[in-house]
């Protein structure tokens, strides 16, 4: 390179540095104006996702057959997945492992995706409603 490149580029180099010093961000505060009333909409549909008897929404069952044998895969998919906690059904003469609450089958397609590694013969279902 010639002298003179070599003097533009140092002084290219000298004056980022100068500059770079003495840029700062910006800074600011985010007021945020809500309704009062959404916090008690939120805590209510929080209430609303937790029922587990929802019969329109789907579940994944890992395991179908005897009591010993299901308490053993509910304590193995416990230890593998902490994300859904297993419940155990008893359809006589059954045991059935059922996991999950998914909203759409969208989201238990997604599960069962993730299930189906440690549990081969995992499948989606919406449960029957209960006859009182």
């Amino acid at each position: 390179m010639k002298p003179l490149n070599l003097k533009i580029s140092f002084l290219s180099i000298i004056c980022f540095a100068f500059t770079s010093f003495y840029c700062s961000a910006q800074q600011g505060n985010v007021t945020v104006n809500q309704d009062k009333n959404i916090t008690t909409l939120l805590n209510l549909k929080k209430e609303m996702n937790k029922n587990e008897e929802d019969p329109s929404r789907y579940k994944i069952q890992i395991y179908s057959g005897n009591r010993a044998d299901a308490k053993s895969a509910q304590k193995e998919f416990r230890n593998s997945f902490t994300v859904w906690n297993p419940t155990i059904q008893y359809e006589p003469p059954n045991f059935k492992i059922w996991v999950g609450n998914f909203r759409t089958r969208l989201e238990a397609d997604r599960a069962l995706k993730k299930v189906k590694k440690k549990f081969p013969h995992a499948f989606i279902f919406k449960p029957k409603k209960k006859k009182n």
